[in-house]
């Protein structure tokens, strides 16, 4: 059984934690949208369609960040309390190089760091004892 490479990644529109999973460390990063209130408050009061505008291009510019990362792993869990997970996930099925990377969407509420380590290691470690369980 060769060991694949496992990303968890909470994630709203405004930033997202990413943390490798091992089995016994995680290793962290985190990835912030430049859509901040302050660019949309500015973008906002020149026009409505700029804010618009602009906001779809630092959020595309976002999600891409993300995903240069994911590119790197095997298996990848997405969860947060916002629909950037989905708006990300729909984004990656588009795109041919993630294909064969298998990646879960869960919705949660807003956490801290050790919250979001443990919601990671018990999602891998459920996913790994369904492996066993069912041989593929």
């Amino acid at each position: 059984m060769t060991n694949s490479r496992k990303l968890g990644i909470w994630m709203d529109h405004s930033n997202a934690h990413l943390m490798e999973f091992h089995p016994r460390t995680m290793t962290n990063t985190r990835i912030e949208s430049d859509f901040t209130p302050q660019v949309k408050q500015s973008s906002l009061g020149k026009s409505e369609n700029l804010m618009h505008n602009k906001e779809q291009h630092m959020h595309a510019n976002y999600f891409k960040k993300i995903a240069d990362v994911i590119k790197q792993y095997d298996e990848v869990l997405l969860f947060g309390p916002a629909e950037a997970k989905l708006e990300l996930k729909n984004t990656l099925k588009e795109d041919h190089h993630f294909d064969k990377i298998k990646i879960e969407v869960h919705s949660s509420d807003k956490m801290t760091e050790m919250q979001e380590r443990l919601a990671i290691r018990e999602y891998f470690a459920q996913v790994t004892s369904l492996k066993i369980i069912q041989p593929n």
